[in-house]
């Protein structure tokens, strides 16, 4: 079951989680005879004010932007989840994070899915110095343990944890009760010995990691690598950790020598237009601690069908009813018989609802075929109201955009700045009509 649980019969319903068709037989091999010594340091019961509050210290990875997504560094004793589609780089980044590690503390790389030779291969054609990376080509769960008691490595990379296996359950590797039973037990083993646990993880067909989901609830940290296989940019987005902020993103390019950190993310996400175009808007996001500019396009043409087409790629899709909607009630643009179509450009996913502004006024843009301003950029999210309502780190979006050169900014009135940010021209709107009609000017 995608939660953990267990049923004695199938059903088409799990009857812990309720999620359909999730259920997979497996044989039941009884409780686990393997078993660790308690926990370093457990003791007495003790007050939550006694006990002093430490800032944990960071193992930096040599790769800045894996180091921004982690929250600064690896923590020993935590215990790393990543997933990703196959091939989009996920052993690339960390034999490229081993190779740097090696040359400050011992680390091991386990793998379960090629042999020793291929992965001495992939890490010469990354040209990497390789003297200091420990392997074991191993998917037995005891060997393994085994390894990690008697090398202590500082951190040691498991790829991946669908391919291990424990002799103490007959079910085949990959099934849901190897998965968890694996898991957790070098969990216990990594918080026992202050080892950081990288886990590779497979991806399933809508991108979820394969296997129970209790599995992200028993490591520390859960990043995703996202991208199209066929560019050349990824994306690390970090959707749970307990050292550091959730939702982080750390931007890659993929080169010929491995992935490489890009120092200047939003020039991803802007395209290069000779001259200005219609439908295009800018908007400021936030990835976690991260401003980025990302350009919003839009389509708007006629229908040629009963039924107008309603497409969002990049963004929340049941938003783009909801805001034409909007559109239409309060601004007086109507779209019922226009097809329409939105796009965050790169490839980036937004889920903040501060891109409803810029969408409204790409949609408004190509349906009067007149482009917006130059350098201007824009965020906000808009209510069923026709109200305009803050964003979040406000002033740390607007001085993005001023390094980046946008002089003008259509923002919501109550992120306004007290003090006045050079290079950059405020337009303070609080509906949604004041905002097209501040651009009418």
């Amino acid at each position: 079951m995608e939660c953990g649980g267990t049923s004695l019969k199938w059903a088409g319903q799990c009857p812990h989680c309720n999620a359909w068709n999730s259920l997979q037989e497996s044989l039941d091999a009884g409780t686990s005879t393997h078993r660790f010594a308690p926990l370093a340091g457990a003791g007495p019961i003790r007050s939550l004010a006694e006990i002093e509050a430490r800032e944990l210290p960071r193992q930096p990875s040599g790769i800045p932007e894996f180091d921004r997504v982690l929250g600064g560094g690896l923590v020993a004793g935590a215990v790393v989840l990543i997933g990703g589609d196959p091939g989009i780089g996920k052993s690339t980044l960390l034999l490229q994070a081993m190779a740097s590690l090696s040359k400050a503390v011992n680390v091991l790389y386990v793998t379960g899915e090629e042999s020793a030779e291929q992965v001495a291969l992939h890490a010469r054609r990354l040209e990497l110095a390789t003297s200091g990376i420990n392997l074991l080509a191993e998917i037995r769960l005891e060997a393994i343990v085994t390894a990690l008691t008697e090398t202590r490595p500082s951190v040691a990379v498991i790829d991946s944890i669908q391919t291990l296996y424990s002799s103490e359950l007959s079910a085949a590797p990959g099934s849901v009760s190897q998965v968890r039973e694996c898991a957790a037990q070098l969990t216990r083993l990594a918080k026992q010995t202050g080892i950081t646990i990288v886990l590779i993880g497979h991806v399933t067909k809508d991108g979820t990691l394969a296997g129970p989901r209790v599995l992200e609830h028993i490591v520390d940290t859960v990043l995703y690598f996202e991208g199209d296989t066929h560019s050349s940019f990824r994306l690390v987005r970090a959707f749970k950790n307990r050292f550091g902020a959730v939702n982080e993103l750390g931007v890659f390019a993929m080169t010929d020598k491995g992935l490489r950190g890009v120092s200047n993310p939003s020039a991803l996400f802007l395209s290069q237009h000779d001259q200005d175009v219609a439908g295009s808007c800018v908007m400021a996001t936030q990835e976690g601690t991260r401003p980025l500019l990302v350009e919003i396009q839009a389509l708007v043409d006629s229908a040629h069908a009963p039924n107008p087409r309603r497409l969002s790629v990049g963004l929340e899709g049941t938003r783009l009813a909801m805001l034409l909607a909007v559109l239409h009630r309060h601004a007086g643009v109507a779209t019922f018989d226009q097809d329409v179509f939105v796009n965050a450009v790169g490839g980036v996913k937004i889920t903040e609802p501060a891109a409803d502004l810029a969408v409204l006024l790409a949609i408004m843009s190509s349906m009067r075929n007149r482009p917006l301003p130059k350098g201007l950029i824009v965020f906000g999210e808009v209510g069923l109201a026709g109200e305009i309502r803050p964003a979040p780190r406000g002033q740390e979006r607007l001085r993005e955009a001023a390094k980046l050169g946008f002089n003008v900014a259509l923002i919501p009135k109550a992120n306004a700045p007290r003090q006045a940010i050079e290079g950059l021209d405020i337009w303070a709107v609080d509906r949604v009509d004041a905002a097209i009609d501040r651009l009418r000017q």
